[in-house]
């Protein structure tokens, strides 16, 4: 739970500082800063294109009293075609906690931020989730996907069938129907 919104349009906590802002609105100190975070967390396997899905939207970020960057997410708008319908998408990215701050509410901190923007602006949200973030989001009331999915790509309709299935907020859709997101360079989902 994060504490009510401040003016400034940061969460209060008492040792960790949330702020939403838009990509644009970040200084290139603290998208150089989420960056390095994504490095840390994944370990090195974290590609530009990976950090590249996560730009265009809605970031949260947490620090610590002293500045520190703790944890991150981001939200970008992407459609998903379902049962004859196109769906605006929340697609979270970018979520990471720093090593040595994790199991202390961070992610779940930036998680309650990311779904606030979900929920205000989009149809549902959607996301990718690693084994490890897997157990955060299913304590937040994400739900894995039951049905095919896909994608709607430069030759049009391709199914995924090897593809992990995502997982889904707010979502109230027909598994009988597959899921067909949009197209983009890198990892599809």
């Amino acid at each position: 739970m994060t504490a009510p919104l401040a003016p400034s349009g940061s969460h209060e906590a008492p040792h960790a500082a949330l702020r939403t802002a838009h990509t644009a609105d970040l200084a290139a100190a603290e998208l150089t800063a989420a960056r390095a975070l994504m490095d840390l967390a994944f370990e090195g396997d974290f590609s530009d294109a990976d950090w590249a899905h996560g730009l265009g939207g809605m970031h949260a970020l947490l620090h610590d009293a002293d500045g520190t960057l703790l944890a991150h997410g981001s939200v970008v708008q992407r459609r998903v075609l379902h049962n004859g319908r196109s769906l605006r998408v929340g697609y979270v990215e970018n979520v990471a906690v720093r090593p040595d701050r994790q199991r202390q509410g961070h992610g779940g901190q930036v998680m309650s931020a990311l779904e606030r923007i979900v929920d205000g602006g989009y149809d549902l949200g959607v996301l990718s989730p690693s084994d490890e973030g897997e157990k955060l989001y299913r304590a937040h009331g994400w739900v894995t996907w039951p049905g095919l999915v896909g994608t709607l790509g430069p030759q049009g309709v391709e199914h995924m069938p090897d593809e992990d299935a995502p997982m889904l907020w707010n979502a109230d859709l027909d598994p009988a129907h597959p899921l067909l997101i949009d197209w983009r360079d890198g990892d599809v989902f």
